[in-house]
């Protein structure tokens, strides 16, 4: 592939409590306020506690999730009285950190999340964004305490519906097993070890480092399984099999056990072989997703430098 450059990235946005009970993203940024890190080298640092209505809850949100709020469509239409607050606060981190699609946008967005899934150190973004997988290498390549993985949402720019998208580059950090309004030391850790060489990398990038191509894996989503239901109360009928439970991205085959009914029967997967994520997500049960099953794909990437004057 032809080699890549880009503008420098100078102004990064943090941000922490997208969901207000999701800790390591609040405390880090909690701990970067304390501390008044608004800069390193070339890097401007804003940080944003992104919900803060849902954080004083200490819930995932008050009215609707704020993190499917930033599609376009959502974006533009008008405020009303009965507009959802996360409504409201989605076009006012528009305003502070894009406008999304914009020259004015942020050079690069980290959103910081907890799963309640054994994840590990996931990286998400959207489409073939190659500033967000050569950061992903980085990591990769930098962390030991954890695997770190990436999920590639194959979404166009307009109906991207995370925070991540308002940046002119960005990404989602999630990080597991954490429970939800729990704070844990060593997911805590891997967040500020994420945090510290994602500005790493941008102080490399800006100084006029090359970052070599080459190939990396990502998991891409297929489906979504949602828990086995009682056909009259619609109520779950099963559990995550213990054999799945805490298995994030082990490969699943036709036949191997994903449920256990309450009565005592194993439901067993069916169809292509697939990689199930977010297993047993606490947040997804009013989604009625189980877990997501994915792909593993290579995705080959170019050489990136900034521009030189």
């Amino acid at each position: 592939m032809e080699h890549v450059s880009f503008s420098p990235l100078s102004r990064l946005a943090i941000c922490g409590g997208t969901h207000g009970n999701e800790m390591s993203g609040v405390y880090m940024v909690r701990e970067l306020q304390k501390q008044k890190v608004d800069r390193k080298g070339s890097v401007s640092i804003t940080t944003v506690l992104t919900n803060p209505r849902a954080v004083d809850a200490c819930r995932r949100y008050v009215d609707t999730d704020l993190n499917r709020c930033f599609t376009d469509d959502l974006l533009s239409a008008p405020i009303t009285d009965s507009t959802p607050y996360e409504l409201r606060r989605a076009c006012e981190l528009n305003a502070q950190l894009g406008p999304k699609g914009s020259r004015e946008a942020v050079d690069l967005l980290c959103d910081i999340h907890n799963t309640t899934a054994n994840m590990g150190i996931c990286v998400i973004f959207y489409s073939s964004n190659w500033i967000a997988l050569h950061i992903y290498k980085y990591l990769q390549s930098k962390i030991t305490s954890a695997p770190v993985r990436a999920i590639h949402l194959d979404t166009p720019s307009s109906e991207a519906y995370s925070l991540e998208s308002v940046g002119k580059h960005g990404f989602a950090i999630e990080v597991g097993p954490q429970p939800n309004g729990v704070l844990r030391a060593d997911i805590f850790n891997m967040v500020k070890e994420a945090v510290d060489l994602l500005i790493e990398w941008l102080q490399k990038f800006n100084s006029g480092s090359v970052f070599e191509g080459g190939k990396v894996e990502a998991f891409t989503p297929v489906r979504s399984v949602d828990y086995p239901r009682d056909p009259t109360t619609n109520g779950i009928t099963a559990a995550i099999h213990p054999e799945l439970q805490d298995n994030d991205y082990t490969l699943l085959h036709a036949g191997d056990p994903v449920f256990k009914s309450f009565s005592g029967e194993t439901v067993e997967h069916e169809g292509e072989d697939l990689y199930p994520i977010f297993v047993n997500e606490c947040a997804y049960y009013e989604k009625k997703i189980a877990f997501h099953l994915t792909k593993k794909i290579t995705l080959t990437l170019p050489s990136i430098s900034v521009k030189k004057d």
